[in-house]
């Protein structure tokens, strides 16, 4: 069986089809993806009803999987967390974030799988950080080559939306002691194809630590907002079993949160990775 790769726009995403990912993969597909996956950023491929224990499967193929410290997990394959908005509050997605950078060594990347999508909406954005960083003048990169952020788990995750029961309080209270505030470099050099990605979120990223306050926040305002310029995303309509897996070392994400009050349910493998540098 041979991959087909279909690129969706210049800058990120492509879709894969010739492959079920619901079976075991070949080294040869395995090595495949992951080219498709350095080169497109985001791949996308249709009509893959796979189950956790399959999903997290594929996942392990590309490193370790992250057990999340919120969110609800499928109790038999905890590594494979559960976004349902009919149980969890799911706003903190509908915000361009790459994920857990509150982490010491953030995701490498993530298996998003869709199980139950609204009759329209809900549709997930991916920003491409190397495209963006490529589009900043000279004189900003050099600034910005120096930098360093902090990246703070409680910008996303608010006590006032996660601790509203015992269970969770004591919940977001350990998840809270066992990630700090972080920092991490604002300009990030991809461990395997060495190219240099904008690397802050509106999801995680609180300061830029070597400037003034002011300063700081006029820089992450400029850098929000230039990251995710329209020709530096791809928007993605959900189909029931679509599964999307994307490079978290140099993108971010926006999952629309306009379908309310239809139902949406994904599941997500998390991808353990390294320490930016």
């Amino acid at each position: 069986m041979s991959l087909t790769i279909t690129p969706i726009s210049p800058a990120i995403g492509a879709v894969i089809s010739g492959i079920d990912i619901a079976q075991p993969i070949t080294a040869e597909h395995r090595d495949a993806i992951e080219q498709a996956l350095l080169k497109h950023h985001v791949i996308f491929f249709r009509d893959q009803p796979i189950t956790p224990q399959q999903q997290a499967r594929f996942a392990a193929q590309f490193g370790d999987l992250h057990i999340h410290p919120i969110y609800p997990n499928v109790p038999e394959q905890p590594e494979v967390l559960i976004l349902d908005t009919a149980v969890t509050d799911v706003r903190d997605n509908a915000i361009w974030h790459t994920d857990v950078t509150f982490l010491p060594t953030p995701a490498m990347g993530a298996v998003l799988s869709a199980k139950l999508i609204p009759p329209y909406g809900g549709d997930t954005l991916w920003a491409s950080g190397i495209a963006a960083y490529e589009a900043l003048s000279e004189p900003l990169k050099r600034l910005l080559d120096a930098l360093t952020a902090t990246h703070d788990f409680t910008k996303s995750f608010p006590l006032e939306r996660f601790g509203s029961t015992p269970q969770d309080l004591a919940r977001w209270e350990e998840a809270r002691r066992k990630n700090p505030p972080i920092s991490h470099p604002v300009i990030r050099t991809h461990p395997v194809s060495g190219r240099k990605s904008l690397f802050v979120s509106d999801g995680f990223t609180t300061r830029i630590n070597e400037l003034e306050a002011a300063e700081s926040d006029a820089i992450l305002k400029l850098l929000f907002a230039h990251a995710t310029r329209p020709e530096f995303f791809v928007r993605w309509r959900w189909q029931e079993n679509d599964v999307a897996f994307w490079d978290n070392r140099s993108t971010q994400h926006y999952a629309v949160d306009d379908y309310r009050p239809a139902r949406r349910v994904m599941q997500r493998a998390t991808i353990l990775g390294d320490a930016p540098f």
